[in-house]
């Protein structure tokens, strides 16, 4: 019996289907988890049916530990960074590159930081641990010549990066959205917003002792 048009996805109708980025459809047809077909043309296929299939039987909810998901999103962040990303803002172009390499290697302590901040149940040491990444980067922004605007920007920019590798981590692992996802992305957004205030009170703390 043939088939309709109507039978079959597109690697963009499949992504919106299932609720995820069209990239991840990428990887999990390339990993055998999701059945593709080819046209004569080379573009990917999928069988309604199929997808459907595969959303009930193989996509149920997983328990993620958000620690093992950041550690997951550090490959995603070196290959963002690596792809050009840093070279199109505004406050990066002002660097030199001494002051380049320090900011690439930022990104680490980030993660490092929040994979801490997850680990932890010491609600005090979590707050420690985002003061001192916090006075990190008003330090150095400081010491390159960076305004407090600037130093903000450069950490939103790593923190950006890191929600949307977290997100590409929870995709990866066919999690579907929802509560795991929101408790994480909460847990990020209040690291980072302890952070960012701290970044702001420490910058004008030092342009008042050293006008």
């Amino acid at each position: 019996m043939a088939t309709s048009d109507s039978d079959w996805l597109s690697l963009h109708e499949a992504a919106e289907l299932l609720g995820v980025h069209p990239s991840t459809i990428r990887i999990w047809s390339d990993k055998g988890l999701l059945p593709v077909y080819r046209t004569k043309g080379g573009h990917r296929r999928y069988k309604l049916s199929e997808v459907a299939l595969w959303a009930k039987t193989s996509r149920g909810q997983h328990e993620v530990e958000p620690v093992s998901v950041i550690q997951d999103a550090v490959r995603n962040i070196r290959i963002q960074i690596s792809e050009g990303h840093l070279t199109s803002e505004s406050w990066y172009q002002k660097l030199n590159e001494e002051a380049r390499t320090s900011y690439r290697q930022s990104a680490h302590t980030l993660v490092q930081g929040l994979i801490n901040y997850l680990s932890s149940n010491d609600e005090q040491e979590a707050t420690s641990e985002a003061h001192s990444i916090g006075y990190e980067y008003a330090s150095r922004a400081r010491r390159f010549g960076l305004t407090s605007v600037e130093a903000a920007k450069a950490l939103l920019f790593f923190r950006d990066v890191l929600l949307e590798s977290v997100i590409q981590a929870y995709e990866q692992a066919n999690v579907p959205s929802g509560q795991a996802w929101g408790e994480i992305l909460r847990k990020v957004n209040a690291f980072t917003d302890s952070i960012l205030l701290h970044l702001l009170e420490t910058f004008r703390a030092m342009e008042n002792s050293n006008p």
